[in-house]
């Protein structure tokens, strides 16, 4: 029986041309779970949203969704706030009260519930969930990953049969994102809920899935089995395949006949089979593959090069000795932190949720300052800056989100408004100015922002709103850029785009400090990485370095080859050693 029926379903937003859903079918079999994915803004969060009509943005639509074989728009909305769930993106966007247990019961209270029924579905879900620890905790005291997990738990204590999740993970670190994936497949496996899931991190939840839809722009093109999907889109060179979890792409890299691994786990035995077949043929003569000429020359390699040319001798960002509390009373943040960030290097932070990465950043930005210690930028005191001289043309700062730096109606007057009103054309009084023009235009081409100048900020998806943050900060010039998870709710594709952005970025001298949780793009694009924990970095390595000596902050590349191409850290690395013995 099918849940959930999309049937040729457009829908478009107020005053724009181009729709945003064409004609877009699916079929959702009960009790299933079901990845959605595609690039940014192909339709993916219009289309969730679609199915619980609460949440449906104001617009044009044609077709039909059907739910439970009945029209959706004719199922009440009682019903649907118990049947159909909806976890959102950003877990502070879901939270409505001040406790975690009045959290687990708020929505049992909106719908009547008596307070019996209410005390057992709560005390249900909390054990069931892991909750009971934090029970009477305030929810600001959470982190990202256990208010995501808290969001997840209220809408599962109103039992309903479809639990829909729109990017649940783009605000989690890879050990939270994990753990929180790993519920979701708990809840369909073992309780039978229907999911709907979009997802950048496929790694995580497609090879669970029994069906996969794949969307470009504005309807469903591609559907199957992970693996179905997985050598479709192969076939067909999209640029989505780059989404498809590690193990997936590294095989289609290379030419043999083996079944395609999806997990980890799988890659390494496919890794050991091919191995033994090249074995076998006369390819390997060793036991253990020689892997150490294998390796290309790494960026820092060739940053120590830069560096013994003469150039970069000053650090862009140091910290010295440098200590942060919120509150005069509250614990200390940033703890004895001493940091040195090179000129021209690009350097990015991981660690978990409430480690105090992003209050780092913000002292560098000096949002925020610190109650001991020093910063300095290329040598000078951050507090000797005037606020006009540090934050135009010296400092660029994305912050994590990226709807507090929009400020105008359309896309195309918010790029403006950075460098100064567009004038009206029509007026010969008002001429344009042709150098901001050409400002604006290249800005636009780099940051791929082409289609989409007339649309309203807020009506972009995550990773369209991250890259038209980035287009302003970068209209500054900087000379320091500074990134707060600028990755998320990208698609594959962009993040390339982007990551070459930067590196262009750094050939121009530009130095990156960057925040993230996404290692698969620090592990391709930064030369150095640092592991924060409780308010300071515990170790800073050249980037090959660091993910070939961690187990759990690695890449799905390593994980997956590391017995076999112990440096080997990214999906280009081990292809390229396979290669190598072909």
């Amino acid at each position: 029986m099918n849940i959930i029926e999309v049937k040729d379903f457009s829908f478009s937003y107020p005053d724009q041309r181009k729709e945003a859903l064409v004609h877009a079918s699916m079929e959702i079999q009960e009790g299933t779970l079901n990845v959605i994915c595609g690039r940014s803004g192909c339709g993916k969060s219009t289309l969730l949203r679609q199915m619980k009509s609460v949440l449906a943005p104001h617009g044009v639509s044609a077709g039909s969704i059907l739910f439970k074989g009945k029209a959706l728009n004719k199922v009440d909305h009682r019903m649907q706030s118990s049947e159909i769930g909806y976890v959102m993106q950003n877990p502070d966007n879901q939270i409505v009260t001040d406790k975690v247990w009045h959290e687990l019961a708020f929505g049992l209270e909106s719908l009547g519930y008596d307070t019996e029924d209410i005390r057992l579905r709560v005390a249900e879900m909390a054990s069931y969930f892991g909750i009971h620890q934090w029970f009477y905790k305030s929810v600001e005291e959470l982190s990202g990953g256990q208010k995501q997990l808290l969001n997840l738990a209220s809408v599962m204590a109103m039992h309903p049969s479809l639990l829909i999740l729109d990017e649940p993970t783009s605000q989690l670190d890879p050990i939270a994102a994990s753990d929180f994936l790993a519920t979701v497949r708990k809840i369909n496996r073992d309780i039978g809920t229907t999911v709907i899931i979009t997802e950048h991190r496929l790694q995580d939840i497609i090879p669970y899935a029994d069906k996969v839809f794949v969307m470009d722009k504005g309807s469903v093109f591609l559907e199957g089995t992970p693996r179905e999907v997985g050598q479709k889109l192969k076939a067909e060179d999209r640029g989505i395949y780059l989404s498809m979890p590690e193990p997936v792409q590294i095989y289609g890299e290379i030419d043999n006949d083996l079944p395609c691994p999806l997990t980890v786990s799988e890659g390494r035995i496919w890794i050991s089979n091919y191995l033994e077949a090249k074995k076998k043929s006369g390819a390997v003569q060793a036991e253990n593959p020689e892997h150490g000429d294998s390796m290309p020359e790494s960026k820092e390699d060739e940053k120590q090069k830069t560096l013994k040319s003469g150039k970069n001798s000053l650090c862009a960002i140091e910290l010295k000795d440098v200590w942060f509390r919120y509150e005069k009373d509250s614990p200390d943040v940033i703890r004895n932190l001493s940091l040195k960030v090179d000129n021209g290097e690009f350097y990015a932070l991981v660690g978990g949720n409430g480690t105090g990465k992003s209050t780092t950043l913000s002292l560098v930005s000096r949002v925020r300052q610190p109650y001991r210690g020093r910063i300095y930028l290329d040598g000078r005191d951050i507090r000797s800056f005037r606020d006009k001289e540090l934050y135009n043309g010296y400092l660029g700062v994305l912050p994590q989100d990226p709807q507090s730096i929009f400020l105008k109606k359309t896309v195309l007057e918010d790029l403006y408004s950075v460098i100064g009103g567009r004038k009206n054309k029509k007026s010969p009084e008002y001429p344009i100015d042709m150098k901001k023009e050409k400002a604006i235009e290249g800005i636009v081409s780099l940051t791929k922002l082409e289609e989409l100048l007339e649309r309203h900020p807020y009506d972009l998806s995550g990773g369209e709103q991250q890259r038209l943050a980035l287009a302003k900060v970068l209209l500054l010039r900087p000379r320091i850029l500074l990134l707060d998870e600028p990755t998320k709710g990208m698609d594959a594709e962009y993040k390339q785009e982007l990551g070459k952005i930067l590196n262009k970025l750094q050939q121009h001298g530009m130095t990156v400090f960057m925040i993230s949780h996404d290692v698969e793009f620090v592990a391709e694009y930064a030369d150095r990485v640092g592991l924060f924990f409780e308010g300071n970095v515990i170790t800073s390595k050249e980037t090959r370095a660091f993910f070939a000596g961690n187990n759990f902050y690695t890449t799905a590349a390593n994980r997956m080859a590391r017995q076999f191409f112990p440096d080997a850290v990214t999906g280009k690395d081990v292809v390229s050693c396979l290669k190598k013995l072909s």
